[in-house]
Formats: structure tokens, sequence, C-alpha cells
């Protein structure tokens, strides 16, 4: 019983401080908003990363082109 106190602790702490978080959608210099699994997320380097899509479209991200 122990055991599993510590392991659901454990998960709880990790979930909590983000370690599980979903991947943010990254906004490029040039100001192009990288959403995952897209074609160049994995490439985007220097980015401002945001929670959802739509959060980096309101601060002045633009959709790729293609």
């Amino acid at each position: 019983m122990k055991y599993l106190t510590v392991v659901l602790l454990s998960t709880f702490l990790l979930v909590s401080t983000g370690v599980f978080a979903a991947d943010p959608v990254k906004m490029s210099n040039s100001g192009i908003c990288h959403a995952p699994n897209t074609t160049y997320y994995a490439q985007t380097k220097n980015f401002t990363p945001y929670k959802t899509l739509d959060d980096c479209l309101k601060a002045g991200g633009r959709l790729p082109k293609k």
C-alpha cells in the first residue's frame, strides 16, 4: 500500500509540474506559428512557446503559407 501511495503521489507531482504537458505551439522569430506534428515544427529552434495555436495567433503570429 505504501508503494502505491508513493507512485500515485509521484505521478501527481509530475503531472502538476507540467512534465507530461503537451508540446507547445512554437512562434518562430519570423512570426510563424508552428503546431506540433506540422512540417517545420521539429526544425524550429528559435521560438516563443505558446499553449495553444490560438494564443500564438493572438500574440501576432500567423499560420504557415503551406
